[in-house]
């Protein structure tokens, strides 16, 4: 790729680029719908997709709404709570998004659930996506999940939640050269500053290619606080040929993807992230969040990115990744 033809790639938190950006245009904003998640379902939410076929409508329908991208949590069909932990699950759920998508990236995440252990959280990597989430650092959470009632599939009491996930400079290694063996282009979720040692880490090592597509998770239990302040921050440690990619978590999603828009990053939006459309309201779709994201950055001036242009800015094929 000729990188003096590509004006995407840039330091955000530099005061006269953000100025020539404003000036000259912004690159086109990539979409990364946020499916589903790892962990709440329909009981926080009925219109949250769960099996197979409704991640693949559900998605189709954001995809027509401007995604170019999506985040899966595929689910274990016989326990809808749970995260798949088997390959052939992974590839059932990308075959079905593919036929639907023809060419919508498909990022699957390797974050996992609660219960899923780490050789688990690779199962998704033989499904062939084109990008994987990798979680930079250790994920230490404490929450009250709801009680999944009847008449919804596998019901469960209320689970009290307080553990850390101990990701290390060993595991993220590991996880990175798996990627880099299949070709798949890793998601790097820095969840506060530290991250940015590991990312430094990876490149020092050869296991990351450019251009990096790095996600700050903001508003997330331990990660930075969702201020405007902390994401400036975060910016001025990104490495150089850095795609930024900003999501927020509950309330926090509409402030920070809407900031991620100004300043000339990217937007993850979705139901893993939010389940409410405004206080009070919860999503129909997630097509409805993602309409809402492309009208804002239509308002600022941000055009956005085809899935062609999205795969050309991260420097992936241009050939969809195939399932038959």
């Amino acid at each position: 790729m000729n990188r003096k033809k590509q004006d995407d790639l840039w330091n955000y938190a530099d005061s006269y680029a953000f100025m020539d950006k404003v000036i000259n245009g912004m690159p086109p904003l990539i979409i990364c719908l946020a499916s589903n998640g790892g962990v709440q379902g329909k009981e926080y939410n009925e219109n949250l997709p769960e099996t197979a076929d409704e991640l693949a409508d559900s998605i189709y329908e954001a995809y027509r709404a401007g995604a170019s991208m999506v985040h899966i949590h595929a689910r274990d069909p016989q326990k809808l709570s749970s995260c798949a932990t088997r390959t052939k699950i992974w590839l059932d759920v990308n075959k079905k998004v593919r036929e639907r998508c023809p060419d919508i990236i498909i990022n699957n995440t390797t974050g996992g659930g609660l219960d899923t252990s780490m050789e688990e959280r690779l199962s998704c990597l033989d499904a062939r996506p084109e990008v994987a989430s990798l979680n930079l650092v250790p994920d230490m959470s404490k929450f009250k999940m709801k009680e999944r009632k009847a008449p919804l599939p596998d019901p469960h009491p209320s689970i009290e939640y307080d553990e850390c996930i101990p990701f290390s400079y060993r595991q993220v290694s590991q996880f990175a050269s798996e990627m880099k063996k299949r070709g798949i282009k890793p998601e790097l979720e820095t969840y506060h500053p530290g991250g940015a040692w590991v990312i430094r880490d990876l490149i020092e090592q050869g296991l990351i290619e450019k251009p990096y597509w790095i996600q700050t998770v903001m508003g997330y239990q331990t990660s930075s606080f969702p201020t405007v302040e902390n994401v400036v921050n975060l910016l001025r440690e990104l490495p150089k040929d850095s795609l930024w990619l900003c999501s927020g978590i509950g309330h926090f999603q509409l402030p920070m993807t809407t900031l991620a828009i100004i300043l000339g990053g990217n937007a993850r939006v979705g139901m893993e992230d939010n389940i409410y459309f405004r206080r009070g309201e919860k999503l129909k779709s997630n097509a409805q969040v993602v309409e809402r994201t492309v009208r804002i950055a239509n308002e600022l001036n941000r055009d956005i990115a085809t899935p062609a242009q999205a795969r050309k800015m991260l420097g992936l094929s241009p050939k969809p990744s195939q399932y038959k």
